[in-house]
């Protein structure tokens, strides 16, 4: 324990380590994150006093910010709020009585501050008393949105520069894993976020009773519907003189799904299931290469597995996806062979049916079984699949 003599910051230490090391863990969170932004408060406070004394350029740094982001482990940006909501603070004690007390939290003090900076020139817009109302009103995010509306008001011009700036941060990257898989970062400005956010979440709704994807899967599931959806549209710019498509490169022993096939590959990258395989080959532009001694001896004509008079009787009788309670439009499915064509399906009417992204992956990869009934088509789930004889000899699974 600590003697007489002791300074604040050792006192407060001492008591800080001995709540920490208490037995009895309970504690009400609202009274310990009140506690804990009012010690936020008080440290932009010494941030501040830091900066008026200089002690960053003594340390041999141009700001504060960056004086204190290294000093105490914290980016620059949080560091750089410290020292806004410090000097801010100094002008609006009831602000700072409110945070200090636990009225407010940090995060919507820090929105005050920084407001009244942006203002510069225009403070007489802000009135203390009624921002801090809002303050103790209003979630933190909507104070935020406040604070933006007000600064608009005040400074029309401030604002464009300010989301300018924004924009030029905007950002993507996509990147494929050593799994195959693909790692996608990015930012985007509010409209194009707004528009990206709108068209994926409207084929992001839960499809059935059969649908157990997470919503964030499904919103995955969106984003790959609407690429596969604008390709299939052809209306993509061209590349090279050619329209945006993916490769899909397999043998004809793994077409045919034979014991001991090697994998297909998805542009020429990592291998991909003979079931996804299958899945994109039911609608597909399809080239024969002749190899001899991994030399090409020839190419083939292109021609696609389905027909476009095929496509359009399809169209006029499926309507949409033929799945129970599906939803999508006929310009959202694709045709899928009842008894996949490589391995004896006929190319014809009666052995396709249209079927959406979610559903003809949920036929392929799920386990799903289609049969016809009729005029009729009855989808059953993995647990009640049943063998079917295919018009070729042998018995076989339905695709």
């Amino acid at each position: 324990m600590l003697g007489k003599g002791g300074t604040p910051l050792e006192e407060f230490e001492e008591a800080a380590r001995k709540f920490l090391a208490r037995d009895d863990r309970r504690v009400d969170p609202r009274r310990y994150r009140a506690v804990i932004d009012s010690l936020d408060g008080d440290f932009s406070a010494v941030a501040r006093d830091a900066q008026t004394a200089g002690e960053h350029l003594v340390a041999g740094n141009i700001s504060a910010a960056s004086w204190i982001a290294r000093t105490c482990g914290m980016s620059i940006s949080s560091a750089a709020d410290r020292v806004c909501v410090g000097e801010q603070l100094e002008s609006l004690p009831k602000v700072a009585a409110a945070l200090g007390s636990g009225e407010i939290s940090f995060q919507s003090a820090s929105a005050l501050c920084h407001l009244r900076e942006r203002l510069g020139e225009n403070l007489h817009g802000f009135d203390e008393e009624e921002m801090l109302g809002y303050a103790r009103e209003y979630s933190v995010f909507e104070l935020r949105k406040l604070c933006r509306v007000a600064w608009h008001v005040a400074n029309p011009d401030g604002f464009f520069n300010e989301a300018e700036a924004d924009f030029s941060r905007r950002y993507l990257h996509i990147s494929q894993l050593s799994d195959g898989m693909y790692a996608v970062d990015g930012q985007m400005d509010p409209v194009s976020g707004a528009a990206f956010k709108t068209a994926a979440e409207a084929l992001a709704q839960r499809k059935g009773p059969e649908d157990d994807r997470k919503h964030s899967q499904r919103m995955v599931d969106a984003v790959g519907e609407l690429a596969m959806h604008a390709m299939d549209q052809g209306t993509l710019p061209r590349r090279h003189g050619v329209k945006p498509h993916i490769n899909l490169t397999m043998t004809l022993e793994g077409l045919k799904n034979e014991l001991g096939a090697p994998p297909a590959d998805l542009d020429l990258s990592l291998p991909i299931s003979t079931r996804t395989a299958e899945r994109l080959a039911c609608d597909c532009t399809m080239s024969r290469v002749l190899l001899a001694d991994s030399m090409v001896i020839d190419v083939g004509r292109t021609t696609r597995t389905v027909s476009a008079p095929m496509r359009r009787a399809l169209r006029v009788r499926d309507k949409g996806c033929r799945f129970p309670g599906c939803d999508r439009q006929v310009s959202w499915t694709s045709p899928h062979h009842i008894v996949f064509w490589a391995r004896g399906g006929p190319n014809n009417l009666p052995n396709m049916v249209l079927l959406c992204f979610f559903h003809h992956r949920l036929v392929h990869e799920g386990g799903w079984q289609v049969i016809k009934a009729g005029r009729e088509f009855k989808f059953l789930p993995p647990e009640r699949v049943v063998m079917r004889r295919a018009r070729g000899p042998g018995k076989r699974w339905a695709a």
